[in-house]
């Protein structure tokens, strides 16, 4: 017959005492995630569609139109490799390097005419989040576009003001429902383009993109319109 020996209750204090530093550190772990966040928009102002690598993998479904985005991708904080090629090629039309920092989202919009591609990277501040209002930020990316503002159609209030190229204002709220907006030129109060009839939902946060061109030199060049792009 065997000998059973009783635990020591000595060792419940001690046995406790590690399980619990086991799971206070598994936690610990859990929450110190460094996980980044980026998508990419094109905003090039012509007819051509791209696709987008990153560092090396595809993250287009399929090739991006104007105005096309692909969602956002979750990383590591660190410098990546961002690549455009057409639908059709894998060769390289754009080659950039990008730098995530912790726990950021970021925005990326390929920019410019085919001849002279280039990229804009801004941090999205999704942190604020009413439930009653929409969320909008305004992005000036037509190369040969004055400074701009942003207001809803025949407003007598702007939602953002004198934003050149390549800039963007934060995000400002407006009221949920469907309306449209304009783009005016910021020293003369001109309109110069007006958004399609948009429905902004409550606790979203859209883009609002003025790109294409002014004055387009041929068919292939898009003229100057007013995108709204819900980011996701």
């Amino acid at each position: 017959m065997k000998n059973f020996t009783p635990f020591n209750l000595k060792f419940i204090p001690l046995f406790i005492f590690v399980v619990l530093t086991a799971l206070t550190s598994c936690k610990k772990d859990e929450t110190d995630t460094t996980i980044s966040y980026l998508r990419v928009v094109n905003a090039s102002p012509s007819s051509a569609t791209y696709n987008a690598y990153f560092n090396g993998t595809m993250v287009t479904s399929a090739a991006l139109p104007f105005g096309g985005s692909a969602a956002y991708g979750s990383y590591a904080p660190g410098a990546y490799t961002l690549k455009f090629t057409t639908a059709s090629s894998a060769e390289s039309l754009l080659s950039k390097t990008v730098t995530l920092g912790v726990n950021t989202y970021y925005s990326t919009y390929l920019i410019n005419k085919p001849a002279a591609l280039d990229i804009y990277t801004i941090a999205d501040d999704l942190s604020i989040n009413a439930t009653d209002k929409a969320y909008v930020r305004f992005i000036n990316l037509s190369p040969d576009a004055p400074a701009l503002d942003l207001a809803k159609t025949s407003a007598t209030t702007t939602l953002a003001t004198n934003k050149a190229y390549k800039t963007a204002s934060a995000f400002t709220t407006v009221d949920a429902g469907t309306y449209t907006l304009d783009t005016k030129e910021t020293s003369s109060g001109t309109v110069k383009a007006t958004s399609a009839s948009t429905t902004f939902v409550a606790g979203y946060h859209y883009d609002v993109i003025c790109g294409g061109l002014v004055t387009p030199a041929n068919d292939t060049e898009r003229p100057l319109s007013l995108q709204v792009i819900l980011i996701k």
